[in-house]
């Protein structure tokens, strides 16, 4: 119930104590993606790019929860770190309510807008069917994800890591399970086909948010989600707003990105937009396991900062900085070493494995230089300065890479996309650690006044 060993305990451990678990729940939430893609391919290669062109919106769906749960927990961390339990608890309160108010918001507009989005990028009909198909149900399941996205955050928040590596992993026990059982109609279950992927994807997610409120209600919090505090206050809902906004931009740029590239891509061949889907997937299992990182920095980051421990902010930055760097060096030399057989988990199309591992031996330049600006980025969000991390996101999936790869394609053709990548992550990497040091170095200054 005391979260002061946010403060107190050496930086390493207590970083390792929380990024891990969150590391490992990242690794295996990473899973929901490559399951689903690998037994839908089974299915056939319209399916999977059907899953492809749906990513974009579930993306976008997911990016509002989670960038509304990063709201949530960074002003429930500083309330914590400046002593204010009673501002904690409104946070989590009232960041409840409005999470399922855009839940409800975010099933009706995912559905209704999904035909006109899958003619924007195909015209089979056979691949739009398959969308329809997956999309109807992946995004009925909304509601549930989102609450069970605000009880992560809460319980992150208070330092309960542990809690959020239980949750994913029994969600994802059970998504593996189901995919092969539904899909493919196993034992007295149906033959539902991709939309079995879908089915099986919601339930696993549902069930990580009944393992949240079966815990919340068995070991309380100190930071309570109650009906008292449900009444929306003006200042509360503009701090969440002011981190969850930028937040939830950060996260549903790489839907607008994925979009505008298909949109180059498919002036070439579908066989790109695929190589590009199975990309996302692949970099999914890479770039969770840095996110895990920054999942347990954040607290620590807000907290510290409420706390004015300036300091201690930076030490715990610059260790994330490094282990994310070493992640990212792993994934380099994997994609280098074997892309060939990390495309055949989702194709059988020699044509689409080939072109799938010229561009991951492209692609994997940009990925060491990227800790850079995902590690900003989520210190700057656990520091409450959620539109200097928007900056930084901004100039990665947007104003950098989409030139970039519209230039680039005009010479070099698909592979000038793949080369856009780490263009856009070198340069990014400089800003992103310029806008941390000016924002860090304020309230530095400030106490040596």
């Amino acid at each position: 119930m005391n979260e002061t060993f946010m403060k107190e305990r050496p930086v390493l451990p207590l970083l390792l104590s929380l990024s891990l678990p969150m590391v490992f729940s990242m690794l295996v939430n990473s899973l929901y993606n490559i399951v689903d893609s690998f037994f839908v391919a089974q299915i056939s290669e319209d399916a999977m790019t059907a899953l492809s062109l749906v990513y974009p919106i579930q993306n976008f769906i997911n990016a509002v929860g989670i960038g509304f749960g990063i709201g949530i927990n960074a002003v429930i961390a500083f309330h914590l770190g400046a002593g204010d339990h009673h501002r904690a608890n409104q946070a989590a309160s009232q960041g409840f309510v409005l999470a399922i108010l855009h839940s409800v918001v975010l099933t009706a507009g995912g559905i209704a807008v999904m035909p006109l989005f899958l003619r924007l990028f195909t015209s089979s009909e056979s691949v739009i069917a398959l969308g329809l198909q997956y999309s109807r149900i992946a995004f009925s399941f909304t509601v549930m994800i989102v609450i069970g996205l605000v009880y992560e955050k809460v319980f992150q928040a208070v330092g309960k890591m542990n809690v959020t590596m239980l949750a994913l992993l029994c969600g994802c026990v059970a998504n593996i399970v189901l995919d092969p059982v539904l899909i493919f109609g196993l034992g007295p279950f149906p033959q539902m086909g991709i939309q079995g992927a879908a089915l099986a994807t919601g339930i696993g997610q549902t069930l990580s948010l009944a393992v949240y409120l079966v815990i919340y209600r068995a070991r309380p919090l100190s930071v309570r989600i109650s009906r008292q505090d449900f009444a929306l206050d003006r200042q509360m809902v503009r701090k969440l707003y002011a981190i969850g906004i930028p937040a939830t931009l950060n996260l549903a740029l790489p839907s607008l990105l994925v979009s505008s590239l298909n949109a180059i891509l498919a002036a070439y061949s579908e066989v790109y937009i695929l190589v590009l889907g199975i990309y996302y997937k692949l970099q999914t299992f890479l770039y969770l396991p840095a996110n895990g990182l920054v999942q347990g920095m954040r607290p620590l980051i807000g907290y510290n900062y409420g706390a004015r421990e300036y300091q201690r902010v930076n030490r715990i930055y610059s260790l994330v900085l490094c282990m994310s760097g070493m992640i990212m060096a792993l994934g380099t030399v994997i994609c280098l070493l074997v892309p060939e057989q990390l495309m055949s988990l989702f194709t059988h199309a020699p044509e689409t494995i080939q072109a799938g591992a010229t561009a991951l031996r492209i692609l994997s330049a940009g990925f060491l230089v990227s800790s850079v600006s995902v590690t900003s980025s989520g210190a700057l969000e656990g520091l409450g300065k959620g539109f200097p991390s928007l900056l930084v996101s901004l100039c990665r999936y947007l104003v950098v890479i989409i030139p970039a790869a519209f230039l680039l394609s005009r010479v070099l053709g698909a592979a000038g996309v793949w080369h856009a990548f780490w263009v856009a992550e070198c340069v990014t990497a400089v800003i992103a650690f310029a806008v941390y040091r000016r924002v860090t170095r304020q309230p530095e200054d400030a106490s040596r006044e």
